[in-house]
């Protein structure tokens, strides 16, 4: 018999089903159907497909449908968190002393998540307007925001690479500092395919494709499991000994290879979609018009994301200074954090911001787009956030009993398996503790008026 929790979070996804009929004359343009008509929808072929009371398992596929973005966006964020946490435990079996070392991988994507964070947030409010863009335009926008994120990323790439002393004298402790130079310089790729995948998946959860994200990181978990067992496990094979540096190289490979795949599968996806168009003649591709579109919107989210990061790696810093079981539990705690708790949080907050976009969209088609200043009632607010307040409901639901349950013993026996260490399973444990207080829920997914 189904628990209270797992009723009321299958009742809230139901309330967000949203339906579409599609406009002969205007392919591209999707209205909202009233509550009681048949929803109908056009897939990348211009196929019909009609739903029914009994084909409501298909609901949770279909990616047009808060239910359906949120089962393809677990997915998506639950493979690499996975990796992460594997990787860690491969890396301590080769040597406990050098798990501290991996951590520099993650310290190098928060500061690639400044730059992450500032143009892609701006795909929910933008790409994500079907109500007001044709679907050209919001291709030709998320091609200009990938062309301009890759660009970004390269340029970042070598600045890593330049100062992979300053890097590892900031976030690695002085025990393994020397050893870690190579492991830094091979890591500094990330700051490269993140821009692009992260471009990538912003751009086509906006779209409502978020298969293209799932496709990323399937590809990037599967070749790098494959490859880890080979080379790096205790079952790897022939005579080669297992060093951090290797994992490093299988980890930038299998990044650069899934950020590329992904990207030329959403290529063939657009390709499609251009064709449904009422407009296909028209080729979209990257402009300085488009990138003044959304430089606007991005510059608030860039500087609070380069506040709040600036942060954490000061922070970082301070734990570092302490010595290496500190600086490994911080890892350790890490990974346990973004590895269990925070991937439903970030599937949840990647399906709402789509809804919203949508939703404010369609609020602004109502009110008039040439209107400069809107002001929306409480009504209107209620409607474009309610898939902000679905998600942190079921953020709630899930999270609390999953802090509760870590907080009973779980976080000490794990951080041992993790990291082969009494002193840093104690220290992770007592940040856990520290940290309980706080549960995630993210409030980003509100638009901004």
């Amino acid at each position: 018999m189904p628990s209270i929790a797992g009723r009321l979070i299958l009742e809230m996804l139901s309330r967000l089903r949203t339906r579409y009929k599609m406009l002969s004359a205007k392919v591209d343009e999707p209205i909202i159907s009233g509550a009681h008509e048949v929803a109908v929808e056009e897939d990348d072929h211009g196929h019909e497909h009609s739903s029914s009371g009994s084909q409501k398992f298909l609901h949770f596929l279909n990616r047009s449908a808060y239910p359906g973005a949120l089962s393809f966006n677990i997915a998506a964020f639950a493979l690499p968190a996975l990796y992460g946490t594997l990787s860690k435990l491969w890396i301590a079996n080769i040597d406990s002393l050098q798990v501290v070392t991996t951590d520099i991988y993650t310290y190098i994507g928060v500061v690639a998540e400044v730059l992450n964070e500032g143009l892609p947030r701006t795909a929910w409010l933008l790409i994500g307007d079907k109500t007001n863009r044709t679907i050209l335009s919001r291709i030709s926008l998320s091609y200009t925001l990938i062309t301009v994120q890759a660009l970004l990323g390269l340029i970042m790439t070598f600045i890593f690479i330049g100062a992979a002393d300053r890097v590892a004298a900031a976030w690695v402790p002085e025990t393994v500092r020397e050893a870690s130079l190579t492991y830094v310089r091979i890591s500094s790729v990330q700051a490269l395919s993140s821009a692009v995948e992260v471009a990538v998946a912003s751009s086509t959860r906006a779209l409502d494709k978020p298969n293209v994200p799932l496709f990323i990181s399937s590809m990037k978990f599967v070749v790098n499991i494959a490859l880890d067992l080979l080379l790096i496990s205790r079952f790897h094979v022939g005579t080669v000994t297992p060093t951090t540096t290797i994992q490093a190289l299988v980890r930038m490979s299998c990044d650069l290879t899934a950020s590329l795949a992904g990207l030329l599968y959403f290529l063939v996806l657009s390709r499609r979609m251009q064709r449904i168009s009422s407009s296909h003649h028209v080729k979209p591709r990257p402009s300085f018009s488009d990138l003044k579109i959304l430089i606007p919107p991005g510059i608030s989210t860039f500087l609070e994301s380069a506040l709040r990061n600036a942060l954490y790696l000061w922070l970082v810093h301070g734990v570092v200074s302490m010595g290496a079981d500190y600086a490994t539990a911080w890892g350790v705690f890490n990974t346990i954090r973004w590895g269990i708790v925070m991937v439903p949080v970030q599937a949840l907050e990647a399906s709402s911001l789509a809804f919203v976009g949508h939703a404010w969209g369609r609020w602004r088609a109502k009110v008039g787009i040439e209107m400069q200043q809107p002001r929306a009632s409480f009504g209107d607010l209620r409607s474009i956030s309610k898939p902000a307040a679905t998600s942190a409901s079921l953020a709630l639901l899930v999270e609390i009993p999953l802090c509760i349950g870590l907080s009973l013993g779980g976080v000490k026996s794990f951080a041992y398996y993790l990291s082969q260490a009494e002193p840093v399973a104690l220290i992770t444990e007592k940040m856990w503790r520290v940290s309980q207080f706080a549960i995630p829920i993210s409030l980003s997914t509100f638009p901004q008026l």
